[in-house]
């Protein structure tokens, strides 16, 4: 099914009976904060035509993300998307879920709005490099513990690392290791938070990461793979100081946590929750409490998690083959599995509750997400508002920007805003 761009209006009528919906829209609409005006079309890929708003509607001109965001994850939107919707479609108290929550970007920015969070995510990682950023231990308390922690690992390291760390790093990254699996439920959040810190440095491209130099943060290459870079760059790892990195990111990350934000965290991160599992298969979260989904999912075929973090698993004693993470390789897979996720959200929202659904970028010009997420949502008895594409190349001078740049495919946020009736 193709999306129909028909010419630009200067505003379309989207007629609600509630005020939430009519002020969002009216509010878009009207959008000129980055001196520009929103350009609206429509598209025809469901029961009813759908308008779509284009502008720059969240910019790197804004102030910067809160330090908490700070963690490495592939396929991760920035925290202006879900803040952008937090503050307009909620009100502090209510619930905002993540049933793709990824590295988590959704439930921190919640509790930093005053909202509670709930996530859910098939991968153990993530609730490894979320979890404990819902309401992190102070600095000291986190060097106090490394200091115990830190120690010469008498076992056998396995030898294939050596083309990522000096001998000494990965004793001391063996050691953390074997701490936490004897630990197990019975790490505190402590524990907790220095083993996330240590999952997100142990690959990177500077000196800030336990190893040698090797491909972005956000995935690691195989053992194979490091050993050709070792070899080009003419590398060989040197030891990385796991205390010191430690604490260093511990003190970077937790750089713009105020007195303000730590009652937040007792308040509303202590309560809020990270589920493992299948998103339309979530468990324990009450029928209609929901106020608001914001989320971004598994796209075709595009990462492959289980290869790319086969590092940060084996140091978190997780078997990659045992996550049945989804790898849709076609549009009707990926359809099929979307409107089963949108039928658990539905049972989950309140009524009047949101559902902005990230889609992610045009690719190529050949598939449009939002033509196949609309009618998967209405297939589950969501009602589509609108599509919302944030445009940060949006120039004054795009006068048909809606009808030949997505043609072409941009570098663009597009999120389909759908509502429970």
């Amino acid at each position: 099914m193709k999306s129909v761009n028909l010419e630009l209006f200067p505003a379309i009528e989207v007629r609600e009976k509630d005020r939430t919906t009519h002020d969002f829209v009216s509010w878009i609409e009207n959008f000129n904060a980055f001196g520009t005006s929103t350009q609206t079309y429509r598209i025809h890929v469901g029961k009813q035509p759908v308008p779509v708003y284009v502008n720059e509607f969240w910019t790197s001109k804004q102030r910067a993300a809160h330090s908490l965001h700070e963690v490495s994850y592939r396929a991760c939107f920035k925290p202006q998307l879900p803040r952008f919707f937090i503050d307009r479609l909620t009100t502090e108290g209510d619930t905002v879920l993540d049933p793709f929550m990824g590295r988590g970007t959704t439930l921190i920015e919640s509790v930093l709005r005053n909202r509670f969070a709930i996530g859910c995510d098939v991968n153990p990682l993530s609730k490894v490099i979320c979890g404990p950023r819902l309401n992190p231990p102070g600095l000291p308390r986190i060097a106090a513990r490394l200091n115990k922690l830190i120690g010469e690992f008498k076992g056998e390291v396995p030898e294939e690392l050596s083309v990522f760390y000096h001998e000494k790093t990965l004793r001391e990254l063996c050691a953390l290791r074997s701490y936490f699996h004897k630990k197990g439920n019975g790490a505190d959040a402590t524990d907790n938070w220095i083993r996330m810190v240590a999952t997100n440095r142990l690959t990177g491209h500077s000196t800030g990461f336990l190893s040698v130099y090797t491909l972005p943060p956000n995935q690691a290459v195989s053992v194979d793979r490091q050993r050709e870079i070792n070899a080009k760059r003419g590398q060989v790892p040197d030891y990385r100081n796991v205390e010191e990195l430690i604490l260093r990111k511990s003190k970077s990350l937790l750089r713009h946590v105020s007195l303000e934000d730590l009652t937040r965290f007792e308040t509303y991160g202590e309560k809020s929750r990270i589920i493992i599992g299948s998103a339309p298969e979530i468990k324990g979260v009450r029928r209609g409490s929901v106020s608001l989904v914001v989320t971004s999912p598994p796209f075709l075929d595009v990462v492959d998690y289980a290869r790319d973090n086969w590092l940060r698993c084996w140091f978190n004693h997780i078997d990659p083959g045992t996550i049945p993470i989804w790898i849709l390789r076609n549009i009707e897979a990926w359809s099929k599995a979307m409107t089963q996720a949108f039928r658990r959200m539905f049972v989950l929202l309140k009524k009047g509750g949101y559902v902005a659904f990230e889609v992610g970028e045009v690719r190529n010009g050949k598939v449009k997400l939002e033509d196949h997420v609309i009618p998967a949502a209405e297939r589950a008895g969501l009602i589509p508002i609108l599509v919302l594409i944030n445009d940060q190349a949006f120039t004054k001078t795009s006068n048909c920007w809606g009808v030949s740049n997505l043609k072409k495919g941009t570098n663009t946020n597009r999120i389909v805003l759908l509502k429970k009736p």
